[in-house]
């Protein structure tokens, strides 16, 4: 089983902590290491030379017959198996050993030099070894407090180092965390939220690599913003334009004698004059100024309301809309927005769709579901969108959209699904805050709002 990772650890910070603490490990165990050899060797060696020192003024003592001098011996005991085997074969050499429990600086060379040669036996008979033992316990301390210093100073200067490269780091990622936030809110819709990096308003500074992402942000909402204004513009403006034109077709078609061509004008012009509102209506979605008048309001009233307004007989499953409540719920909402989205999903269901289409009250959750092919893979990924259809379907793709808009005003979360066993599901969730002691209403009136929804997907 692999286990996650938690997600600081990957932030920009945490990588920079990890990189500066390992780069300053590796050079501060660089520099101990050369400097701690440095003065060993430095420190070794000097004990080495009084070592070698003295072994040569008890040699020149011992061949003399003279008395030895302090720490001089003929094969004292404790001196180290190795260096006394090397001394008997002729040698010289230093090993620093433990003597007495303390470290010592051992020299020794062959006592039997000079008096064989002369036929004269040494005092210390063939095979022996003339030392001298040097107390080293000063040179080990000397060591010793080196490598303490060296450790605590690396430590000191990691922490030093990790704390400023913090503070620097900590700056960028603010920065950047800035940056992004704005971001989001352009995705979400602010196309006026900007970065304003300061940095970016003084020329005189330099301009480092956010800076340039800021500002490359900054000019992309812009030119965004520009562009998403200029399409509400003309759409709105279309939208006016029409509306005249229409009325007055609409007029006339009103004075043709009955008959089918009659009928099929009317129906035309029937469908001109909705697509011009639901192009006006999403107009005003887009502008972002929609008022909510917020009223208490029983979803299942509201649920019966829409589905006689749609023309479709609440109890009969199988050939209308069937409303079915699993529990009701006060939501303080704006009715005739919310009829608008729940018309919508109800139209469209029967337009795309197949029966039967249930509209379910379960609380603050409000499900609309047909039995047909289901909604079309790009609308569940990605919501509905404008003037898309999908396999020559009838309608202009704006009645969901203007579901989805309206339900964005409501403060509402609308999710678009399949079925498991076939069939489209939309589902809205309210916001649900009764107020204390409001009842329901009424709720026998049909919904006189902006018009029935086109239904189309």
């Amino acid at each position: 089983m692999r286990l996650a990772r938690p997600r600081w650890s990957g932030t920009l910070a945490v990588k920079a902590a990890v990189f500066i603490t390992v780069m300053c490990c590796a050079l501060a165990a660089l520099l101990g290491v050369l400097v701690h050899v440095s003065v060993t060797h430095q420190t070794v060696g000097e004990a080495r030379g009084l070592a070698l020192s003295r072994l040569e003024e008890a040699t020149t003592a011992f061949e003399a017959g003279d008395t030895l001098g302090p720490g001089a011996a003929v094969d004292p005991p404790g001196l180290p198996a190795a260096l006394r085997r090397l001394a008997v074969a002729g040698e010289r050499g230093t090993m620093v050993a433990e003597h007495r429990g303390r470290p010592t600086m051992w020299a020794a060379g062959p006592a039997d030099g000079e008096r064989s040669e002369m036929g004269v036996p040494p005092p210390g008979g063939r095979g022996s070894a003339l030392a001298v033992a040097v107390d080293y316990r000063q040179s080990a301390r000397t060591i010793e407090a080196l490598d303490s210093a060296i450790l605590w100073s690396s430590v000191l200067a990691i922490g030093a180092t990790l704390l400023v490269g913090a503070f620097a780091v900590t700056r960028v990622t603010r920065r950047l965390h800035a940056t992004a936030r704005v971001a989001r809110r352009i995705s979400a819709g602010d196309l006026d939220a900007r970065v304003d990096d300061p940095r970016t308003k003084d020329a005189t500074r330099p301009q480092d690599e956010v800076a340039a992402v800021a500002v490359a942000l900054d000019s992309m909402a812009s030119s965004l913003q520009g562009k998403l204004l200029s399409e509400q513009r003309f759409t709105a403006d279309v939208a006016h334009e029409l509306r005249t034109p229409l009325t007055g077709l609409h007029a006339a078609a009103e004075l043709l004698p009955p008959g089918r061509p009659t009928e099929l004008v009317r129906d035309r012009v029937a469908a001109l004059r909705t697509l011009t509102e639901d192009l006006l209506e999403i107009s005003r979605l887009d502008t972002g100024r929609e008022r909510l008048e917020l009223d208490t309001e029983s979803l299942e009233a509201v649920a019966r309301r829409v589905v006689r307004a749609a023309g479709s007989p609440g109890a009969t499953p199988g050939t209308g809309t069937e409303v079915r409540v699993v529990r009701d719920a006060l939501v303080e909402t704006d009715r005739r927005r919310l009829e608008r989205v729940l018309g919508n999903f109800v139209a469209n269901a029967h337009l795309h769709g197949r029966a039967p289409v249930v509209l379910t009250v379960n609380g603050p959750v409000v499900t609309v579901r047909d039995h047909g092919d289901g909604y079309p893979e790009y609308l569940t990924a990605h919501g509905p969108q404008r003037f898309r259809t999908e396999g020559g379907a009838k309608g202009h793709g704006l009645g969901l959209t203007i579901a989805a808009g309206q339900a964005e005003v409501l403060g509402a979360r609308l999710t678009f699904a399949n079925a498991p066993d076939g069939g489209a599901v939309a589902t809205l969730t309210l916001p649900h805050t009764p107020p204390a002691g409001a009842g329901p209403r009424d709720g026998t009136t049909p919904s006189t709002g902006d018009g029935l929804p086109d239904g189309a997907a």
